[in-house]
Parts: structure tokens; C-alpha cells; sequence
């Protein structure tokens, strides 16, 4: 297949799971399966292997990666995500993913967060391949493709391929892991529309103890997140959320009053899965800025 027409469909074919994870934030193997795209069939995976190269195409198409594989990859070193080549010879299976670096084609990087479950990551470039530590680089943004030195970025280039990761890898799979815990809701005001629904952090990240994971997030519409940044709303560790006691008695048209007014004193709805459930600990250190805010 010629590249410019194997990119029109790589193109066609990242729309399909941009459309699942705009609404639940994660895709599952069953659906990565089932894709239909230009009116044919389409797997985005492989069925037991951590790359996928379909015969009709020139390059790899996915690769998974997971947090408790065996392999190293990871968004470590020089602040690029490394790839482990697939053990055994140099060729393979890495072959058709080299080959992706030589012919400058996207692919999805597939994030697991569950046994079944995982965030794509798309476009990713191949920009560089380590043969001496068996690694491909990987660039999460097309506009760290053309690094002058893949394997040894300057310091600029790391800082900014730091703040590419935070936004295209660890928001995303935070996000993921959020919403499948809240089961795409929101856990204020139970709306279900996953295109309208945030991860937000109880403490900010960055921040210490600001971590992201699924005890230091909650699964927000867009308003009640905004709310609770601007600590508008708060959250006290005992699962109920609070209204601004100033906005309470403001008036307004209906958003105000059914949207947040109506909102206090209402219980909090959590994940069922404990460990997933807001650590109180953490609501408590932000409900005190939310009080001494009000």
C-alpha cells in the first residue's frame, strides 16, 4: 500500500476510537475487535501479542503497553516514551514497527489500565530506534517528530516533551481510569453524557500528594468541575457536597438554581469499588480551602 493512501486510512481508522474515548474515556479489546471502518471489518489489536501488524499494511498499527508487563516502557529517560522491541531476534515483529519510523506513519499506542481495558493514544510517531538498549522512542505529539537527536534531546526539547506526556499521556489515561470508575457519570449530579464529563483532581496535580490516581480524582460535568476549582462547591470527606454559602442565596436563571443550588447537601455518588472511593483524607484538605474560600 502506498503511504499516502496507508495514512488517508490510518486517519479513518483513528476516528473510530476517538469517538469511544470522547464518551467513556477507554475502549475495551472486545470493541477494539469489532471496529468497522469504510464499511470493513477492522481490529485495532492483536490477539495475544503487544504489536499489531496487519498484512494489509506496511507499518504497525498498535502497540499495547501495560503497567505490569514485564517490559520497560515507559515515559522515562529523556522524557519520550520508550517501546521494548519483542524479545527474541531484532527483527520480527519490530520489523514492521521500524518500519513505521522509516515511512513517518502514526500509530495508536494502547494503554492498559485494566485487564481489557485501555486508553489509545493516537497519532504516535516512531522517531527513534536504540538498537544498543532494544528500544524504540516514541513521539506523543506530531510536533516532536523531528527532534535533531531522538535518543539525547537538549533541555528544551525534554521540558517540552515533559509537558506533551503530562497532557497526551497521564491526562488521558487519568481520565480513563475516572470515568470507568464513575461509570461515566457524574458524581455530583449523576448526568451520563461522557462528551461532558471531566477527571478532576481532589488536590491539584503537581501539587504533593496530588497523584493521578482514581482516589484523588472525581468524575465531574463540566460545570460542577469548574465549580469545585473556583471552590464554588466543595466536597467534605464524608461524601456530601456543600454550595458557596454566598451563591446560595444569589438568583438567578434556572443553571444556578437547578444545577448548583440544588445541589447542596446531596450525597456524593462514589465508585462501588472501595479502594476507588475518594480518600477522605484528601477531600479533607481541600473542603478546608473550600471553607476558609466561602
Amino acid at each position: 500500500m502506498k503511504s499516502a493512501a496507508e495514512l488517508h486510512l490510518r486517519n479513518l481508522i483513528m476516528t473510530k476510537p476517538a469517538e469511544q474515548v470522547a464518551e467513556t474515556g477507554s475502549i475495551t479489546r472486545e470493541q477494539l475487535t469489532k471496529l468497522v471502518v469504510a464499511g470493513d471489518p477492522r481490529r485495532l489489536i492483536d490477539r495475544s501479542r503487544g504489536i499489531w501488524n496487519p498484512r494489509d499494511l506496511s507499518a504497525t498499527l498498535s502497540v499495547v503497553s501495560s503497567p505490569d508487563s514485564e517490559h520497560a516502557d515507559a515515559d522515562l529517560g529523556n522524557s519520550l516514551f520508550r517501546y521494548d522491541y519483542r524479545k527474541g531476534s531484532t527483527k520480527g515483529d519490530n520489523t514492521k514497527l521500524r518500519r513505521a519510523h522509516e515511512l513517518g506513519l502514526p500509530i495508536i499506542l494502547l494503554r492498559k489500565i485494566r485487564d481489557g481495558i485501555y486508553v489509545p493514544i493516537f497519532p504516535v510517531y516512531v522517531i527513534g530506534d536504540d538498537a544498543q538498549a532494544r528500544q524504540f522512542v516514541f513521539a506523543l505529539d506530531e510536533s516532536l517528530r523531528f527532534l535533531r537527536d531522538p535518543l539525547n534531546p537538549a533541555a528544551d526539547e525534554r521540558a517540552y516533551a515533559e509537558r506533551i506526556t503530562k497532557q497526551r499521556l497521564h491526562q488521558a489515561e487519568f481520565r480513563g481510569c475516572i470515568l470507568r470508575a464513575y461509570e461515566t457519570q457524574c458524581a455530583v449530579c449523576n448526568l451520563k453524557h461522557g462528551r461532558l464529563l471531566d477527571a478532576a483532581h481532589i488536590i491539584a496535580d503537581g501539587a504533593d500528594d496530588g497523584a493521578p490516581i482514581v482516589n484523588n480524582g472525581l468524575s465531574l460535568c463540566k460545570i460542577h468541575h469548574s465549580a469545585y476549582d473556583n471552590n464554588l462547591m466543595g466536597i467534605s470527606p464524608d461524601y456530601v457536597v456543600h454550595i458557596d454559602r454566598d451563591l446560595m442565596h444569589e438568583r438567578d436563571g434556572p443553571m444556578l438554581r437547578y444545577g448548583l443550588q440544588e445541589m447542596d447537601g446531596r450525597a456524593l455518588t462514589t465508585p462501588k469499588s472501595r479502594r476507588e472511593r475518594p480518600d477522605p483524607e484528601r477531600l479533607e484538605q481541600r473542603y478546608s480551602a473550600f471553607g476558609r474560600a466561602s
